[in-house]
């Protein structure tokens, strides 16, 4: 199925009767707080996996960064699918478990980093899916990422004030560590180093 871009294809709250794998596009995660502001919990790229947690109703909103492609299967099948695809038993409980880690991550972000910490473990999370946590703390080549989110949906994401978000780009451009070119992709010129500060590591 396609999701145009802007539109929602979960919604808080709503029966969790599927869970859906992205195959293509970007979707932004988000709840909405109690006085009806929204908490953006995370990102979605290629191949995660959407809703696969869920209880009796989903615990955020999905909404598409862009025109996203998705797959979508009832709750009720994933029975049927392991049985008949084995190896997909392995997959199902390793994004079950992803979940929780994406979550202790996120708390760990919010809670004790500095924004220019906060700035860097996000660029660091969004070039991952290809180069890996480790691997891009040796990192010397320049790495283009997408960023089809907006600047305020980082600053909501890394519970930092827009102008923050703002500033800190700022910085590391005219340290060399990143260059930014139009509002959707950025560049890290020096992917080791933000790795570092990202991890609270000081290179002499």
């Amino acid at each position: 199925m396609v999701v145009s871009s802007g539109r929602c294809f979960i919604q808080e709250g709503a029966p969790a009767h599927d869970f859906y794998v992205l195959t293509g596009g970007r979707a932004k995660l988000f709840t909405l707080m109690p006085d009806g502001r929204r908490q953006i919990v995370g990102f979605a790229e290629l191949g995660d996996f959407l809703g696969l947690t869920s209880s009796e109703t989903y615990a955020f909103t999905a909404e598409a960064l862009g025109d996203v492609t998705l797959c979508r299967f009832p709750h009720s099948a994933i029975d049927r699918l392991v049985e008949r695809f084995p190896r997909l038993r392995g997959r199902l409980q390793k994004e079950a478990s992803s979940e929780l880690v994406k979550m202790q991550s996120r708390l760990m972000v919010l809670g004790r980093k500095t924004a220019r910490e906060r700035l860097a473990s996000f660029l660091v999370e969004q070039a991952s899916p290809c180069c890996g946590h480790h691997a891009l703390h040796d990192e010397q080549e320049p790495i283009t990422l997408p960023l089809p989110m907006s600047r305020t949906d980082i600053a909501d994401y890394l519970g930092l004030t827009i102008e923050t978000v703002s500033r800190t780009f700022g910085l590391f451009r005219k340290e060399g560590l990143i260059s930014v070119k139009g509002a959707s992709s950025v560049t890290l010129l020096a992917p080791g180093v933000l790795s570092d500060i990202a991890n609270g590591i000081k290179r002499d």
